[in-house]
């Protein structure tokens, strides 16, 4: 079980409460498609994903960006059980999609760095660990399946 603070806790809730989740996550998993472009094989029914530009303006690469930032709300809103939280998004992922793990951690640390972005220099290094930290017990939770 992983032990939060009450700076973390608070942390994490006031980035949520702050961020525009049709612009963040859309911008998150562009920038993973278009910086790990290996990570597009999952996506080959979303069309045109050709180039950059492609993808930053398909609006199902946006659409899946914002579902995925939504499905962090569950991870938010639970975070004393965030495993047990993404079982069964951990068992799809892994069964059904067949989606690398660490491709999880690669669309992380995109999001960390939108964030950084459109934060600035309200993502100090605090709130920037009490993040990384939310991310990796996310990320190790819907990797769980593959363990």
């Amino acid at each position: 079980m992983v032990e939060w603070t009450d700076f973390e806790r608070d942390t994490i809730q006031d980035i949520f409460s702050k961020i525009n989740y049709e612009d963040v996550g859309p911008a998150a998993l562009s920038r993973c498609l278009v910086v790990y472009p290996w990570t597009q094989r999952y996506f080959g029914n979303f069309g045109n994903l050709y180039n950059a530009a492609a993808i930053i303006s398909n609006p199902l690469v946006a659409k899946h960006g914002t579902t995925i930032l939504h499905g962090l709300d569950r991870a938010m809103n639970n975070m004393d059980n965030i495993k047990e939280i993404y079982a069964e998004l951990s068992v799809l992922h892994s069964e059904k999609l067949h989606v690398d793990p660490d491709n999880f951690k690669l669309l992380a640390d995109c999001l960390t760095i939108v964030l950084a972005a459109r934060m600035g220099t309200d993502f100090s290094g605090e709130v920037q660990a009490a993040f990384q930290k939310f991310m990796a017990v996310v990320v190790s939770s819907l990797g769980r399946q593959y363990h």
